[in-house]
């Protein structure tokens, strides 16, 4: 009888990963041809508004670039300058000092000649309180504005107090150890400025700057990660920012714009209530939350992404804070779809209710939980004796080779249009890498997922922590 029962349960359970797995590969069909049209169709309209034309007009918008900074004393001089650097006719900088106990606000104000200012502060978002602001009695630094706050305990906290300090109508919000290109801001902006259709939101493609040689916070050569968990990131970063997000952006269906490098208009991002400071997916829930505005008010949106990297950051380069990392953002997607579960299916969300979320749930949230209960089976399939070795051959052999695929020619395409690495050598080491990335990385990242959701469900309180940085690479002399 239990022989019977076990046996019917595993069949049915066979049927089941057999029809997800044929729409999870048909879904990743659909979303390659869809970031292969866009990736074409973004470099042939690339020059359909001159950024030549944009740099010396005199109607360009605005942008304020708001970077948190919490205990980042070792390099915040390097950081703050390189993000001077960038090319724009019309920005700032917001530099948030989110109560740091090093001395990061001291090398601010000692580095770049600050001084306490009397500012008109309006509190549109909620945050900790805000200590004061500061500016240079230098001019060559007039860009430059620090604000001084109580610790809020997140970057969403940071970031608001540096978007109610903002003076132009787009922000930029990154991380104060992040590397941007010179031309990022002009970059980013320039959908605002060439659709008839409000865009809410930009992204582009991040990078991992771990074993890149940076000089004064500038990138001078960029190289392969040489550590494990970098080097499967980088994997990560390159299938998921070129593959995933163009396609999403194709179809405007953007549900995440990074919060290491996402420019947003700003009036929209209050309307929406800013970030949440109790967000564990902050970029995540915060796009939800503006596209969710958006269809409320009944208006039209775009959300847009751009297939080129822009910024480097460094990455997890151990496993404690590489599964710390994964646990808060497993956690994160939960917490965002729980809190916007009344979206699931409604008509008046559009494609966000009956495309994007549920995608998101399916293939996101359920593949973990999916993939566990598949192991419990295996194992009680090979105590019963029911196993079908030839079925679970095929169909382990056809997931294996799609994924493969999809993420060769995610990496041959960044390499033909961006030729990111320093030789052939690396981009073979990165294939290399791919093809044992499910055997050793996807279970990690598996267990990290399941942790974050026991999380969730069980109430644990989960904290941000902190991120260990190694630091950069210094510029080989010849």
């Amino acid at each position: 009888m239990i022989y019977d029962i076990l046996s019917y349960l595993i069949r049915g359970y066979d049927i089941f990963v057999t029809a997800f797995s044929l729409g999870y590969i048909l879904f990743y069909i659909f979303l390659s041809i869809l970031s292969y049209w866009a990736i074409i169709k973004h470099l042939k309209y690339q020059k359909y508004l001159e950024e030549e034309v944009l740099l010396r007009s005199n109607h360009i918008l605005g942008v304020s670039v708001v970077a948190p900074a919490f205990n980042e004393g070792v390099n915040i001089v390097y950081n703050v300058k390189s993000l001077l650097s960038l090319t724009y006719p019309k920005f700032e900088i917001i530099i948030v000092n989110d109560g740091s106990t090093d001395d990061t606000l001291e090398k601010l104000i000692s580095e770049f000649d600050l001084a306490k200012i009397d500012f008109y502060y309006q509190e549109k978002i909620v945050t900790q309180p805000v200590r004061g602001h500061y500016r240079s009695k230098n001019p060559v630094y007039s860009k430059l504005l620090v604000v001084d706050k109580m610790n809020g305990k997140s970057k969403a906290d940071a970031s608001n107090a540096g978007i109610n300090s903002s003076q132009y109508p787009l922000f930029l919000c990154t991380d104060v150890d992040c590397i941007l290109k010179s031309d990022t801001i002009l970059k980013l902006a320039k959908p605002f400025m060439e659709n008839e259709i409000r865009v809410i939101a930009t992204g582009a493609g991040i990078r991992i700057s771990n074993s890149c040689e940076i000089k004064e916070g500038f990138l001078f050569r960029v190289h392969y990660p040489k550590e494990w968990y970098p080097r499967f990131q980088e994997l990560e970063y390159v299938r998921s920012f070129l593959f995933g997000r163009m396609a999403w952006s194709q179809i405007n269906g953007l549900l995440l714009v990074s919060g290491g490098l996402g420019m947003f208009d700003k009036d929209i991002v209050i309307k929406a209530g800013g970030y949440w400071h109790k967000s564990l997916g902050e970029d995540m829930e915060l796009v939800t939350r503006m596209r969710k505005y958006m269809h409320d008010t009944n208006e039209k949106f775009l959300i847009q992404y751009i297939p080129e990297s822009l910024c480097w950051t460094e990455v997890p380069s151990t496993k404690e804070v590489f599964l710390r990392q994964r646990i808060r953002w497993a956690r994160g997607l939960i917490q965002t779809l729980y809190l916007h579960r009344k979206m699931f299916l409604n008509p008046k969300y559009g494609r966000t209710a009956f495309l994007v979320l549920p995608f998101f749930f399916s293939f996101e949230f359920l593949v973990p939980i999916i993939e566990l209960l598949g192991i419990i089976t295996l194992i009680f399939s090979l105590a019963f004796g029911l196993v079908d070795f030839q079925y679970l051959l095929i169909i382990s052999t056809i997931v294996y080779l799609f994924y493969l695929s999809i993420t060769i020619i995610s990496i041959l395409i960044d390499e033909i249009l961006y030729k990111s690495y320093a030789n052939y050598k690396e981009l073979l080491v990165l294939v290399g890498m791919a093809i044992i990335e499910p055997f050793v990385y996807h279970p990690i990242n598996v267990y990290a997922s399941l942790k974050g959701y026991w999380y969730f469900f069980s109430q644990k309180e989960q904290k941000w922590g902190v991120m260990v940085r190694k630091g950069y690479e210094k510029p080989v002399k010849k």
